[in-house]
């Protein structure tokens, strides 16, 4: 049992947290338990990576949580000690504010940043998220000038022995500033002394698409982490907007902000990507530039693919398209999902995306993967492969640390393999450069009843697009040469 007796009068307050609490103990109980020392106006459950259960109270008085405090000390409940602290009253926020607010507009202008406290958002909670605006060096010489601040507070009245640095990042970005297998974060970690741990995916919900990236060491440790992680988001955020003006150049007429298909189905989500912190920061705003009313056209993309897509933003389908088709191998256990119950999901999502969608029988009971089988036209094949990719993301088929990446299979003309290939493998290789995805055309297949051989293209979802459409460009180029020659050959015998 933890119990802050030495609290100063100036931190106390009608807020306490308990710790240690029995996982399998009933709300009914706690309830009445607390309810002895006074009137609890809210019980809130904290998430935490522990076993046990952790709770923020707020009692009617100050002098009920004091009660509460000195009572719980002895209580113990079958091997558990509860750990209880206060939560103090905002001495943060005030410390960062400073006097008649002098210590914030200094931080401001020797940072050259704006910064924000969202004091008024999540009412009662015991954090308040910090947003600074300012160019990468500006965010984190001042996330470093908040954290001096916070930790000095801490030391003066003993409300915490370390602060932790906390920046929230969109999901979306999560798996790259992570890494294959960790290794991203781990480096990060090794290098700057820090313990960084990062919310589970199971926390975000349609208004929340932030994960929350803990951040634990000393305060030169915490900022020169902040760095390295803004550096990975901010990489990561800049490539989507290289990848998203791709798209919309290999795609006529797709406009991506109707897409909305890179977080959990986040439709009714305001435009607000990027990474904020509640003591750290955004080094970057993706949606500050404006051009009278109307926002930039990679703005527009990009809130689509991390927020809202503007209102009537579906386009208008060019005529009779070409059709395609694209077999995509999801995790045999992602079956359910994608089809939904009674079929539900997958009704949807063909209507969605203007595309028939058919998932294949097993090719044998350990099959580990299905192909599911997407004929449309290339929009409709960007729309219902983002939303498999994005659904299999969301029901959690893919490790947290991971990027989901598929394999997708798509169909040449056996004439056109070559081309793909190029001169000792030179296509394939520039395609794999440019694109991020691995791209096999296996050799010596043997051509189908239509004269067309697979090709392979694994990779993230923007990888396998890029890689798609490049493929079906030269494709197109072969063809046409074809017709060109064919249509040549007649004319000129004609003209003996």
């Amino acid at each position: 049992m933890e119990v802050d007796y030495s609290v100063p009068k100036k931190l106390r307050s009608r807020k306490i947290q308990i710790r240690n609490i029995p996982p399998h103990l009933q709300w009914e109980v706690l309830d009445g338990l607390l309810a002895q020392y006074g009137t609890v106006e809210n019980v809130e459950q904290v998430n935490t990576d522990t076993e046990t259960a952790v709770v923020n109270v707020t009692y009617a008085t100050k002098e009920e949580a004091k009660v509460a405090i000195e009572k719980l000390n002895d209580h113990q409940f079958e091997n558990y000690s509860f750990k209880i602290s206060y939560i103090p009253d905002e001495e943060f926020v005030g410390a960062i504010i400073g006097k008649e607010g002098l210590t914030i507009k200094n931080l401001t202008k020797q940072t050259q940043s704006k910064v924000d406290i969202h004091r008024k958002e999540n009412a009662g909670a015991a954090e308040k998220p910090i947003t600074i605006h300012a160019t990468p060096e500006g965010c984190s010489e001042a996330c470093r000038m908040i954290l001096d601040i916070m930790q000095k507070e801490a030391d003066e009245t003993k409300s915490a022995e370390e602060v932790p640095l906390k920046i929230l990042a969109h999901n979306s970005l999560v798996g790259r500033l992570i890494g294959k297998e960790g290794r991203n974060l781990k480096k990060i970690e090794q290098d700057t002394g820090t313990k960084i741990t990062i919310s589970p995916l199971q926390d975000l919900t349609i208004y929340n698409p932030e994960r929350t990236i803990t951040v634990k060491g000393s305060t030169e440790a915490c900022s020169n982490a902040e760095v390295e992680i803004m550096k990975k988001l901010r990489e990561a955020y800049e490539n989507d907007v290289v990848a998203v003006n791709q798209q919309a150049n290999l795609i006529p007429g797709l406009n991506l902000s109707a897409l909305g298909i890179f977080s959990t189905g986040l439709s009714m989500l305001p435009s607000t990507p990027g990474a904020r912190g509640a003591a750290a920061a955004t080094p970057y705003h993706p949606f500050a530039q404006q051009s009278g009313r109307r926002r930039t056209s990679s703005s527009a993309y990009l809130s689509g693919l991390y927020g809202a897509p503007p209102a009537g933003a579906f386009p208008h389908q060019h005529p009779l398209p070409e059709q395609e088709v694209v077999n995509l191998f999801i995790p045999t256990q992602a079956v359910g999902a994608i089809i939904g119950k009674k079929g539900q999901h997958i009704k949807q999502l063909a209507r969605f995306a203007g595309a028939s969608i058919k998932i294949a029988p097993a090719e044998g009971p350990d099959a580990s993967e299905r192909m599911v089988i997407i004929t449309g036209p290339p929009e409709a094949q960007f729309k219902a492969q983002g939303r498999i990719f994005g659904k299999l993301k969301e029901e959690n088929f893919f490790n947290p640390k991971e990027e989901v990446k598929l394999e997708a299979h798509i169909k040449v003309p056996s004439f056109a393999a070559g081309r793909v290939i190029g001169k000792g493998g030179k296509t394939v290789n520039e395609l794999q450069n440019l694109t991020s995805a691995e791209v096999i055309v296996p050799r010596d297949q043997t051509p189908d009843e239509n004269e067309e051989v697979i090709v392979k293209i694994i990779g993230h979802f923007f990888a396998s697009q890029t890689a798609q459409r490049k493929i079906r460009e030269i494709v197109q180029q072969v063809k046409q040469q074809e017709q060109k020659h064919a249509q040549g050959a007649p004319a000129s015998q004609h003209s003996k």
